[in-house]
């Protein structure tokens, strides 16, 4: 019998998740995660394993995740992200789509500013 790796599919390719915690303080913090799943991440950020942006905001609720099975594409999506307005980033809780669609419109249709 073949063992396959955690965050590995049949073919052995590794996923991703891309995952949104909200903090104590209210602010959001997008990360990204090999493995089953994200609740083992989740809990880390809970425990302070890690010194970065969650340690002093803790606890951590997840309301966001999602899987993807190329690596490349996951970090993509984490980096995009992190781009997005606070409301933008509730719409997607919310599975709002429609929202969603309205500000990357009026994002992308906002004037660019001169440097």
């Amino acid at each position: 019998m073949q063992r396959i790796a955690p965050g590995a599919s049949k073919d052995g390719v590794v996923g991703i998740y891309v995952y949104m915690l909200r903090c104590a303080d209210g602010s959001f913090y997008i990360g990204s995660a090999t493995g089953d799943d994200t609740s083992q991440r989740v809990d880390q950020h809970n425990a302070g394993a890690y010194p970065g942006y969650t340690h002093s905001r803790r606890p951590v609720v997840l309301v966001w995740s999602e899987h993807f099975d190329r690596i490349t594409d996951g970090i993509a999506a984490e980096r995009q992200l992190k781009g997005w307005s606070r409301a933008k980033k509730e719409a997607l809780i919310r599975s709002d789509w429609k929202a969603v669609s309205q500000f990357a419109q009026r994002r992308a249709g906002a004037p660019r500013s001169k440097k």
